[in-house]
């Protein structure tokens, strides 16, 4: 299991909350695979299209139907490749947040 947030040079992600990460972990448990990661593996399309997922829905399952020895390693690309965070990764799935932009903030 990983509590991470991507740690790349200049990241501007802060680490969420310990309550924050429990809910997320709890609302997950829910959640259908939006992403699946073949034997392609991380494409642009498949990130554009989790990037995609993110912005509508917040919070996505992942699941790796191909390349699963690597999900430890691909789980936190993923993060850092959508500016999102990395919440848990259980089993074959990766579960990913990327807070929405505020709408107010949008019209600054």
């Amino acid at each position: 299991m990983s509590n991470e947030t991507p740690s790349t040079p200049g990241d501007a992600l802060e680490k969420l909350p310990n309550a924050m990460v429990r809910q997320l972990k709890s609302r997950a448990q829910s959640l259908d695979p939006v992403i699946k990661v073949g034997h392609a593996g991380l494409t642009p399309e498949l990130i554009k299209s989790l990037d995609q997922a993110l912005e509508l829905h917040e919070l996505v399952k992942v699941k790796f139907t191909g390349l699963k020895e690597q999900k430890h390693e691909l789980s936190p690309q993923l993060a850092s490749s959508t500016r999102s965070h990395l919440v848990w990764t259980i089993g074959h799935c990766a579960i990913l947040f990327r807070r929405r932009p505020h709408p107010d903030a949008a019209k600054s």
